[in-house]
């Protein structure tokens, strides 16, 4: 599978970046708007965050699902019996943020919003006719006034040799939203599944932003645009000893869009959330 990087400044980036969403479920952009040195300050900070104690002052709500979250509540992704080897904190508009980092990733997640639009915008405007004809209202518009957009800050600890066996970093899955915008991890190990049955490595460079549909972004386009299976493989070697931080910023429409005949956005969040064994959605 061939998961080619898109100039997000070039003239044909949209119907590019649209095709390959339609072929693989995946895009990969390059020259984007998201600052590079933010994301990495971010990952430098949560990273001191998640090695110290202070992270256990804000153990999460089982009802609103913000806040820390640790391995031993971390999520078993559908059709696995094992939790995935990982750490996280959720930041919601109006959930709790550690006093111990500073606002670059509340600042990360207004600019992760505001390219959202624009890249909706392209969904939007390159679809097939008939795929258009089904969205009950323009996409960029689904996240008007949603405070359900999910920033997920997530640490992957090193590993020590007494994991359970057949556990992974995260166990392969599908993302539940519209999409999911995913700057390139610390440490490589993401995988995608392509059609030919097959897992395929995703570029890991700092200059890329991987972007992935969801299942929500599928359902409401009939399955045009796939909601691809990905995964994050345990290191090996001396790449065990290395933690590694990903930064997914998950876009959530408002509870009450429809999506298709079948579903609204709350109806179709809450049958997935009963299928899974963990708190919420996993990147």
């Amino acid at each position: 599978m061939h998961l080619p990087v898109i100039d997000f400044q070039s003239p044909d980036a949209a119907p590019t970046f649209c095709q390959s969403l339609h072929s693989t479920g995946f895009a990969v952009l390059t020259r984007h708007p998201l600052q590079q040195t933010l994301v990495e300050g971010i990952y430098a900070e949560w990273l001191q965050f998640f090695q110290s104690e202070a992270k256990h002052a804000y153990a999460h709500d089982a009802v609103r699902h913000d806040g820390y979250f640790s391995p031993a509540v971390s999520e078993t992704a559908k059709g696995h019996t094992q939790r995935d080897l990982k750490e996280f904190f959720h930041i919601y508009p109006w959930g709790r943020y550690p006093a111990e980092v500073s606002d670059a990733a509340r600042r990360y997640y207004a600019q992760g919003n505001a390219l959202a639009q624009t890249l909706l915008g392209w969904v939007e405007a390159h679809s097939p006719p008939e795929v258009r004809a089904r969205y009950s209202m323009p996409l960029p518009n689904m996240l008007d006034g949603s405070d359900h957009t999910l920033l997920r800050v997530l640490h992957y600890p090193p590993l020590t040799g007494d994991e359970p066996v057949g556990a992974l970093r995260a166990a392969a899955h599908g993302d539940i939203n519209l999409l999911t915008l995913l700057p390139a991890a610390t440490e490589p190990g993401l995988q995608v599944l392509g059609q030919d049955g097959g897992w395929h490595d995703v570029p890991c460079d700092f200059n890329f932003l991987i972007v992935n549909i969801g299942d929500m972004l599928a359902e409401a386009s009939g399955h045009h645009y796939p909601s691809t299976v990905h995964r994050v493989l345990n290191p090996v070697g001396a790449a065990r000893a290395k933690p590694r931080i990903s930064l997914p910023l998950f876009l959530h429409p408002r509870r009450e869009v429809v999506l298709s005949e079948r579903y609204t956005v709350g109806s179709y969040f809450d049958e997935r959330m009963l299928e899974l064994r963990g708190p919420a959605v996993p990147e």
